[in-house]
Parts: C-alpha cells; structure tokens; sequence
C-alpha cells in the first residue's frame, strides 16, 4: 500500500505536541504545589511572630491573667471539638484508610452487607464513623492504616489487576508480594492482556482522586493493531467516535513509528472500561498488544516487564497535587 496518504502526518510533530503538553501540565503542577508551601511558610512566620510579640510584651500578658481560666477552658472545649469532626469519618472513606479497597469499591461492600459496625450490619456508605466504633470486615477487625506504600507496578500480559481471584488466576498482587506487608490495592484497572504503568497503593485518597474522571488523570498507550490504521480511521478518531456507551474523544493520537503505520501512540484520560480496545474494534481493527506507557505523568522507564519500584516523594507530592485546581471536592 503506498505510503503517500499518510504523508501529512509527521510523527515527530505529534510526538512533540504531546510532549510540550506534558511539560506545561508538569509546570501547572509545580506552580500550584508551590504556592501550597508558600502559603505554610506564611502561616508559620506569622505563627512565630505572634509569639515573638506576646514574649516581649509580658505586661500585657499579666494584665489579662485574670482571664485565664475562661480562656482556657474555651480552648480546650474547641479543641476537643476539633478532635471530634477530625475523628468522625464516612464509612466509604474509613475503609479505603484502612487498605481495604477504593472508596468507590467500598461502597458496593457496604450496600451488599458485607461491613459491620458494634455487630450490626450497616448499609450506608455515608456512615459516620466513630473513634470508639468497632469495624468489622471478614470477620476482621480493621484499623486506619498509617503506613503508607506507594508502588509502580510495569504490568505484563495474563496477570489480572484485582486483590484475589475465585479462578486462581495469576493476581498483580503475587508480583509485588516482596514490596510490603501492608495490604495494598490497584488504582484503576489494566484488564489481562494489557501491560504497562499500573500504581498500587493503600492511600485511599489519592486512590479517589486519581479513579475519579473530573480530574482527568491522562494516560498514553501503544497499540500494535492487525492492519495499518488508514487515514481516513485516524480522522475519524481524533473527531470523536460514537460508541455504545456515549461519545469518546482522544487527547492526541500518532503514529507510534513511522515505518509501520499499525504501532499507534493514543492519549486519553477517559477511564471507561477498556476504551482503548473499543475504540479500534469500533472501526473493524483487532488489537494485538496494548500497553500504557505512561500514567499521570509517571512512566515505566528503567522498570523492567513484570518488576516494580517505590515511588520517590516528589512523585508522590506531584500526584497528590495534580490538576488540583479542577475540583476541589470530589464526591
């Protein structure tokens, strides 16, 4: 087939629009983490000015001595409040703290009886939970979990992204079982034949805030596909396909090598169940290997097949920081 039709799409042109984008994204990052750490610079400068003032003018102090013991007990009365709203916590919530799954999973636990609070079965994910509540899970009782793991897992084919199977298949759990003791849970999900960046952790709100699609985490996947992608498909998928379950729309879409227009690069941050496979079946292709090689900015590189590594703590404060200014309290 000549290779005249695909002439206008110059690979390194996409390649470097997507590139540039990753780097203006990373510098919204690092401009908002900033301005977060300046703000508690501020707050602690002006703590210790307040008490630099308050040393050097004891007289005044004195004079209000008299005022002590109301103002004592006004403060411990608030901060046993504080205490109190910190302590309570929604059921949902409560179990992802404690590493048992996402939130959003937990809620399907809770609604199918599966949870118990001082005995009692409770159905409602928005529960309150109490400090001097007894929780129950399997017959186990569970505990918020303090000791946070942070891992990135290069997924490779015919292994499934879930805590345990009936079927016994192969779990991602069984390839990082040396990374932690602590009972860590996949954040999204890589269904078996598709490798690359998976994260597990056991913080259950970046687990929410990554899962959740008004942050619009970006992922960027290789697809290695039966038959070259034709010009005209390739129009038709950077416009926006209609699939069974609504509209689909891509970040950005190449060809991953110049020499064989079936290896496409895709990027996209919707979160739909297998998106990327419909989107080509849609047009009538066959995937043959689908791998993400990058996830919310992190990528597998130095990461062999089947091997995982820690994350370092900047990426960790980078996660935890992007695309912040998009939703500030997601439900």
């Amino acid at each position: 087939m000549s290779q005249s039709p695909f002439q206008k799409f110059v690979v390194k042109k996409k390649n470097s629009a997507v590139k540039e984008a990753f780097r203006q994204e990373k510098k919204k990052v690092k401009k908002e983490r900033a301005a977060y750490f300046d703000k508690i610079k501020e707050e602690k400068y002006q703590a210790r000015m307040a008490k630099k003032n308050a040393l050097a003018n004891p007289v005044e102090n004195k004079s209000t001595k008299k005022d002590k013991p109301n103002s004592t007990s006004v403060k411990v009365k608030s901060s046993v409040q504080t205490s109190s709203v910190q302590n309570v916590m929604p059921l949902n919530k409560y179990l992802a703290h404690c590493g048992v799954c996402s939130r959003r999973d937990a809620v399907a636990l809770i609604t199918d009886g599966k949870v118990k609070i001082n005995g009692n079965i409770v159905k409602e994910p928005g529960y309150k939970v109490q400090v001097t509540d007894e929780v129950l899970f399997n017959n186990k009782k569970l505990f918020v979990t303090k000791n946070l793991q942070y891992i990135l897992l290069n997924k490779p084919k015919d292994y499934i992204t879930t805590t345990d199977d009936p079927q016994g298949r192969k779990t991602v759990l069984q390839l990082i079982k040396a990374a932690t003791e602590e009972r860590v849970y996949p954040i999204g999900r890589l269904d078996r034949n598709t490798s690359g960046v998976l994260l597990l952790t056991n913080d259950g709100d970046l687990t929410q805030k990554l899962s959740h699609p008004s942050f619009e985490i970006k992922k960027v996947y290789e697809v290695k596909l039966d038959k070259v992608l034709t010009k005209a498909d390739f129009d038709k998928i950077l416009k926006g396909l209609t699939l069974e379950d609504g509209q689909v729309y891509v970040d950005s879409l190449a060809y991953a090598d110049s020499k064989d227009k079936s290896i496409i690069g895709i990027e996209i941050h919707s979160g739909r169940n297998r998106i990327v496979r419909r989107i080509f079946e849609h047009l009538g292709y066959d995937v043959r290997a689908l791998d993400r090689v990058m996830y919310a900015g992190l990528t597998k590189k130095n990461v062999e097949r089947g091997k995982w590594r820690y994350l370092s703590e900047k990426e960790i404060r980078l996660l935890k920081y992007m695309n912040a200014s998009k939703v500030k309290n997601p439900k």
